[in-house]
């Protein structure tokens, strides 16, 4: 016997326990409401003991995390993961239950499927999941300008490569940074260590960990409170974690992405020592767990929509120092805001003088899917078209070496997140 979990749905839905035993799927395209089939679902548990029977010929999860992937894609996966059947689903999207010790197997069959990283959204609770079933929030539009030329020249004269580069190569040495391992839990000790050098003297800036309440790897926040409009914030960052297939393996991770947390770090100096102090709030955030299904950042995002948090936007550095395309800086396309991708194309065109361009991934590809998913504006410049990115990105392979020895690259992307906060928190 276990506690109940979504399959206590399936009795409300169903009409009795007997529609559980027989394995009742929720279709949740008929127009369910998600809370109200969750409330009674609980309510029904309560009064009932709060136990229904197993799932025949699988184990409980010890530590269960909910999954939501394509239906489409299941086939091609890992069939023992997949014995019984959803515990809710639509026409397009499947949520499974799963032990949270079985996500790096799954997003390995992910990648040698479908060349996705992770290819799934993963939650801590299940009403998180179910909200995949659902239409997400609409974005609200919002008017770019440019105007800020003066402050963006003279804080991109800040900008170095060399101070990002040496913070690829100390994450880089850890054996690997995955979200449960232990030298994962150091390499977010130490960031927060580093990044709380930039508060001191400066009481406007604070740094915190975000702990998740599931795995023991903590996401990393700076916030530069804004001095006129506070409530307005403005979000860059991008994932702490790697792996290399899924165990506790070495992983460098020094492209993906010790490189987007370098070009955050780097965005974050710069504007500290250069005295910038932005009119609203910026946040810095080193996301943990995205390589298991955006675990960290879906936390976050929906942490701040629960909160009522007014994210004007949101950049998301991953993979930003392989030189693998003609181009300089690509924008990912979908799961994105069409109109603050624009906004930075524009910021290359008036500032940097880079060449850009778009693709489209094909899927939640990255932290960006977790703040759209929210209704925030959300970005990710990539550092190559999708079909020519890092080919030693999860393999003990992914080292600075490997992405040309320095970070001339990421450079670039640290100039264009510097240009984003200062014409986006003005």
């Amino acid at each position: 016997m276990r506690i109940v979990k979504i399959l206590l749905v399936s009795v409300i839905l169903a009409g009795g326990a007997a529609a559980a035993r027989a394995g009742y799927s929720p279709d949740f395209d008929g127009g369910i409401d998600v809370r109200v089939a969750i409330r009674a679902a609980l309510e029904s548990a309560a009064s009932a003991g709060g136990l229904v029977p197993d799932v025949p010929g699988r184990p409980a999860p010890e530590h269960p995390v909910w999954v939501s992937l394509e239906k489409s894609e299941i086939g091609a996966l890992d069939e023992a993961l997949f014995k019984g059947l959803p515990v809710a689903q639509n026409k397009r999207i499947a949520i499974y239950e799963f032990d949270d010790s079985e996500l790096g197997r799954l997003a390995d069959g992910m990648r040698r499927s479908f060349r996705r990283a992770p290819g799934f959204h993963a939650y801590a609770t299940l009403e998180a999941a179910l909200e995949d079933l659902k239409e997400p929030p609409a974005v609200p539009q919002r008017a770019y300008t440019v105007d800020q030329a003066q402050r963006v020249k003279a804080l991109l004269a800040q900008v170095k490569e060399e101070p990002i580069a040496d913070l690829i190569t100390t994450l880089s040495a850890y054996r690997n940074r995955g979200y449960r391992s232990a030298t994962g839990v150091d390499a977010s000790k130490w960031l927060q260590q580093r990044w709380a050098r930039f508060a001191e003297g400066r009481p406007y800036i604070s740094v915190a960990p975000f702990k998740h309440a599931s795995f023991s790897q903590e996401s990393v926040i700076v916030t530069m409170l804004g001095s006129r409009e506070p409530e307005k914030v403005v979000v860059i960052g991008g994932h702490l974690d790697c792996v290399a297939g899924y165990g506790d393996r070495p992983a460098p991770g020094a492209d993906d992405n010790a490189s987007g947390v370098a070009a955050t770090h780097e965005v974050l100096r710069a504007l500290t020592e250069g005295g910038y102090r932005p009119a609203k709030t910026i946040k810095f955030i080193a996301f943990a767990a995205e390589e298991a299904g955006l675990l960290g950042s879906g936390e976050i995002a929906a942490a701040f929509r629960r909160d009522g948090v007014n994210v004007e936007g949101m950049l998301n550095l991953d993979m930003v120092n392989y030189k693998g395309s003609q181009g300089d800086i690509y924008f990912v396309t979908d799961h994105t805001s069409a109109g603050q991708n624009a906004f930075l194309g524009g910021l290359i065109d008036a500032y940097l003088g880079y060449a850009w361009g778009e693709f489209k991934c094909g899927y939640g590809c990255s932290d960006h899917a977790s703040w759209t998913k929210n209704g925030y504006p959300a970005s990710t410049p990539f550092e190559t078209l999708f079909k020519e990115h890092n080919p030693f990105i999860h393999t003990a392979n992914d080292t600075l070496a490997n992405s040309g020895g320095n970070a001339s690259h990421a450079f670039k992307f640290a100039r264009l997140g510097v240009a984003y906060a200062v014409e986006l928190a003005k």
